[in-house]
C-alpha cells in the first residue's frame, strides 16, 4: 500500500501489504502488485509518494474498463479470473483497496459508487466461492463537494474438503503470564473469573489442574469463517465442527513456562515448525523468569514474534505504561533490532498483521485482560487479519518432494491402535499409502501402512506439505517407535548418522567449552545428548565465540538434514547453530 493509504488509516508510514502482496484501487478499479514486484519498484514507490502531487478541484476522469460500477460481462470475468489468481496466491486470502489509484492518489468513491463497487466484488467473490468483509473505511479529503471514501476489503475463500489455511502459532511467556488462561478465552468464548477457570479445559494433567502451571504441550484451536467472525467452541461442541465452519485455523501450541520444562517449551518451538510466537508478559510482573529466555529462542530459531501484555485489569496504566517501556527498550537492543508497534485500535491491529508479515523486524504489542476483556477483539483482528508467511508456490514445491512426516508425539488408542502425530514436513500423505519409519537403534527403516489420518481431531483423507496430523498405524508395534523419527517414502535414500559436524555460536558457557562436553542437541524434532568431538581450529570455546564443532550422538543415530537449525544446551550453557556436514551411515535398509 502506498504510505499516504497507510497514513489515512492511522498507521504511521512504510509500506504495507496484503495476505498476498500490495492491493489497491485504481479508482472504482482494482490493482495488484505482487511482494516481488514491489521489491523490485520499492523505489519508484518512495520517489512517488514523495513527490508533491496537487489534486485537480474536479473528481478524476475513470476509464469505463477500469469501473467496478456495473462493468461489462467482459471485464467482469477478467476481473473474476485476476481474483482467482488472488485468492491462489495468498493460499484462500486476498484485501482490496478501493478508492486508490494505481500511483497512490486517494482519490476515494463517492457513497453511491463505493455502494456499487463492493457489490461488484461480492458478485466476483460468489463467482469464486469466496465471501468479502470490510476491514476499515475513511473519508478522504479530496477536492470536490461529494463525500469520498476509501475502503479495504477482505476476500476469503469459503471451506471445501477441509483445506483450510492453518496457521500455528506457539504461546511462549514466564510461568503465570497467563498464557494457558488467554488461550482458553479465545477458544472457549467465555472469559476468565479471574481465578483460573477458563484455562482448565486446556491442562492434561492431574498435577497441572492442581498447580495451575502447564508442564507439557497442549494444542488448541480458534478458526475465522469466510466473513472473518470468530468460531470457537462457544458456538461449536466439537473441533470437527470448528473445522467445517471455518476458513481459517489458528492451532495454539501452548507451552511450558517453567524453567525446569525448558526442555519441552524448546521441543515444541524446534519440532512443531510455528508460523508464529505469542509471548505473553504479565502486566504486573513484567520481564521477569523465562521471559528473556523464550524470547532468545523464538528469535534464534528465526520464529516471528508478537508480544501480548496480560492482566492489565490487576494495574494501574502507570505500571502498564512502565511494562510496555521496558518491552520496547529490550526489542531495540542491538541484539533484537526490532520495531516494537503498539496496537490501540482495531486499524493498528489490521496494520500490524499486514506489516508483521512483511517485516520480520516489527514486533506488534498488545495490551489485554482475560477476565474484563479488554482489546481482545483486538487480538482477535490480528489473527484474522494475518496471512500466511509461505505463498501457494513454495507450497506446490515442497508438495512435490517425496513424503517425509516427522514424529513427533506417539500414543496407544483403544480399538484404533497404535497413533503417531507430527507434521508433514514434504510431499503429499493418503489413506492406505505405505511408508517407512526410522532409523530405529541399528540404522535401520521399518515398513508400516498408515490406515486413517486426523488432521484437527477430525477425519481426513489427504495430508499436503506442511500440515500437522496425527495417522493411526493399526497394530504396528508401538516399542518399536520413539519422538525424532521420520515417516518417509520408500523411494527415498535417507541420511543417516551418528556423527556431524555444526557451525555454532556459544551464547552462554560459565568456563571453557571443549573436546569431550556433553549437551543436549535440538535439531527439528529430533532431541538426544551428544558428545562433543573435537572443534576445528581450537583448544576451546568461549562466551560469544564461534566455531564448527564435531558431535557424536551417545544413545542412537539420526537423520539429519545439512543447513538445519541447530539449539544445544546444558544447565546454563546454550548455543545455536546450523547442521554444516554429515558423517552418514551407508547401512540403513528395510525390514
Amino acid at each position: 500500500m502506498d504510505p499516504r493509504v497507510a497514513e489515512l488509516f492511522g498507521t504511521g508510514s512504510g509500506l504495507m501489504a496484503g495476505p498476498q502482496g500490495l492491493c489497491s484501487g485504481s479508482g472504482n478499479g482494482l490493482s495488484f502488485m505482487s511482494k516481488k514486484s514491489y521489491a523490485k519498484n520499492s523505489k519508484k514507490v518512495k520517489n512517488r509518494s514523495t513527490r508533491n502531487t496537487k489534486p485537480s478541484n474536479n473528481p478524476p476522469y475513470l476509464p469505463p474498463e477500469l469501473k467496478l460500477v456495473n462493468p461489462t460481462q467482459y471485464r467482469f470475468e477478467h476481473l473474476v479470473t485476476q481474483m482467482k489468481w488472488r485468492l491462489q496466491e495468498g493460499r484462500g486470502e486476498a484485501v482490496y483497496q478501493i478508492g486508490v489509484e494505481d500511483n497512490g492518489l486517494l482519490v476515494g468513491l463517492s457513497e453511491e459508487d463505493m455502494r456499487a463497487s463492493l457489490k461488484t466484488l461480492r458478485r466476483m467473490a460468489e463467482k469464486v466461492g469466496a465471501d468479502i468483509a470490510v476491514i476499515r473505511e475513511r473519508e478522504v479529503d479530496y477536492d470536490s463537494d461529494i463525500p469520498r471514501k476509501i475502503a479495504e476489503v477482505l476476500v476469503r475463500k469459503v471451506p471445501d474438503d477441509q483445506q483450510f489455511l492453518d496457521l500455528r502459532v506457539a504461546v511462549l511467556g514466564n510461568v503465570d503470564s497467563g498464557k494457558s488462561t488467554l488461550l482458553g478465552v479465545l477458544t472457549q468464548g467465555e472469559l476468565d473469573n479471574g481465578r483460573g477457570r477458563a484455562r482448565l479445559n486446556l491442562f492434561r494433567h492431574l498435577h497441572e489442574i492442581q498447580s495451575g502451571r502447564t508442564s507439557s504441550i497442549s494444542f488448541e484451536i480458534m478458526g475465522f469463517n469466510s466473513k472473518g467472525e470468530v468460531v470457537n467452541y462457544s458456538e461449536s461442541r466439537t473441533a470437527e465442527e470448528i473445522c467445517e465452519r471455518a476458513s481459517k485455523m489458528i492451532t495454539f501450541i501452548d507451552l511450558a513456562g517453567h524453567h525446569k520444562y525448558l526442555k519441552t517449551t524448546i521441543f515444541g518451538l524446534t519440532s512443531y515448525c510455528p508460523d508464529f510466537a505469542m509471548l505473553v508478559v504479565g502486566a504486573n510482573t513484567g520481564i521477569a523468569g523465562t521471559t528473556r529466555e523464550h524470547l532468545g529462542l523464538a528469535m534464534a530459531l528465526k520464529v516471528p514474534i508478537f508480544i501480548v501484555v496480560s492482566k492489565v485489569d490487576l494495574c494501574t496504566k502507570s505500571t502498564i505504561e512502565r511494562t510496555v517501556k521496558q518491552l520496547e527498550r529490550i526489542l531495540k537492543q542491538p541484539g533484537c533490532n526490532k520495531v516494537p508497534m503498539l496496537v490501540a485500535t482495531a486499524d493498528d491491529a489490521v496494520t500490524a498483521a499486514q506489516q508483521f508479515a512483511l517485516s520480520p523486524s516489527i514486533t506488534p504489542i498488545f495490551t489485554l485482560s482475560s477476565v474484563s476483556g479488554e482489546n481482545l477483539d483486538l487480538l482477535k483482528v490480528f489473527f484474522n487479519i494475518l496471512p500466511p508467511l509461505s505463498n501457494s508456490k513454495e507450497q506446490e514445491e515442497l508438495m512435490q518432494q517425496l513424503t517425509e512426516f516427522q514424529v513427533d508425539e506417539i500414543y496407544t488408542v483403544p480399538e484404533v491402535g497404535t497413533v503417531v502425530g507430527g507434521t508433514l514436513y514434504s510431499g503429499i500423505c493418503r489413506e492406505g499409502e505405505r511408508l517407512v519409519v526410522g532409523p530405529t537403534d541399528d540404522g535401520n527403516f521399518l515398513e508400516l501402512k498408515v490406515c486413517s489420518i486426523q488432521r484437527n481431531r477430525s477425519a481426513c483423507r489427504v495430508l499436503r506439505a506442511g500440515q500437522a496430523a496425527t495417522l493411526a498405524l493399526g497394530n504396528f508395534d508401538r516399542s518399536l517407535l520413539r519422538k525424532g523419527m521420520v515417516m518417509v517414502s520408500p523411494e527415498m535414500n535417507p541420511t543417516i548418522c551418528w556423527m556431524f559436524e555444526a557451525e555454532i555460536v556459544l551464547l552462554f558457557h560459565a568456563k571453557t567449552f571443549r573436546k569431550g562436553f556433553q549437551v543436549t542437541v535440538h535439531v527439528g524434532n529430533v532431541r538426544q545428548t551428544a558428545i562433543v568431538g573435537c572443534l576445528h581450529g581450537k583448544d576451546e570455546l568461549r562466551t560469544g565465540e564461534k566455531a564448527v564443532v564435531r558431535f557424536k550422538f551417545i544413545k542412537h543415530p539420526e537423520y539429519l538434514k545439512v543447513g538445519a537449525k541447530l539449539l544445544f544446551r546444558e544447565g546454563v550453557t546454550k548455543g545455536i547453530g546450523h547442521v554444516a556436514s554429515l558423517h552418514p551411515l551407508f547401512m540403513n535398509q528395510y525390514n
